[in-house]
């Protein structure tokens, strides 16, 4: 699946908001229901209220939060848990530890990645907590689904849709491809010399499977306009 809010009704669903780039607002409006409780990050409370979205709880230092964005999601009803500028973690991590504390089972990620390459690396990177704690993680956008895959992924998408596997961590093993292009068949995959780049669906619900390591699969709903 692509989204959180399509997974099993009894799950503990949550959203996190951070404070990367979006694109559209109106993609994020049709897509706000089915989540049991929204984490906003600081700075994400002015795309926040752009979509229409009163989070449950806003964490960070504030130092990226505009004083009427604020105002304005406090009267609303949402909670705000303040943190010292001087912190090791970054308001992305506090997030996630709070919603791992909060039992979810299914975390979908909005604004995690953006022009800052390092943070959204160490967004991603950090994200494998959550994973390891055995809840199912992705970050949608308009453009791409970034899944992280824990043993088995079934994609649901096109014929034609580019997908690309991403290796985070010295390697990953037994890793099968089914419905596309290029399979694999239980091969390994080094983090230092990525080959898993620009692979193709050729059935509308391929199967990525992995038996060890991180893998973040790039499910491209349209290309963007440059490519490297």
């Amino acid at each position: 699946m692509d989204e959180g809010a399509g997974k099993d009704a009894d799950a503990m669903k949550m959203l996190i908001l951070c404070n990367g780039e979006y694109g559209d607002p109106s993609w994020y409006r049709s897509r706000m229901s089915g989540y049991s409780r929204i984490i906003c990050t600081d700075g994400a409370a002015c795309m926040a209220r752009r979509i229409g979205i009163v989070p449950d709880l806003v964490v960070g230092d504030m130092d990226s939060i505009a004083a009427e964005d604020r105002e304005s999601l406090e009267s609303a009803g949402a909670r705000f848990q303040v943190y010292p500028p001087e912190k090791d973690l970054t308001d992305t991590q506090i997030a996630y530890e709070i919603a791992r504390e909060q039992g979810a089972s299914f975390v979908t990620v909005w604004g995690g990645t953006g022009s800052r390459l390092d943070h959204t690396l160490s967004t991603l990177h950090n994200a494998f907590m959550l994973v390891e704690q055995g809840i199912d993680v992705c970050f949608a956008s308009p453009d791409v689904t970034i899944h992280l895959v824990r043993r088995r992924l079934a994609l649901t998408g096109s014929p034609g849709d580019t997908v690309s596997l991403i290796v985070l961590g010295d390697r990953a093993k037994g890793i099968t491809l089914t419905g596309f292009r290029y399979p694999l068949r239980n091969a390994t995959l080094e983090g230092t010399w990525q080959i898993g780049v620009s692979n193709f669906m050729t059935m509308a619900n391929p199967v990525v499977e992995v038996a060890d390591g991180n893998i973040a699969v790039f499910h491209y709903h349209r290309l963007p306009d440059e490519a490297l």
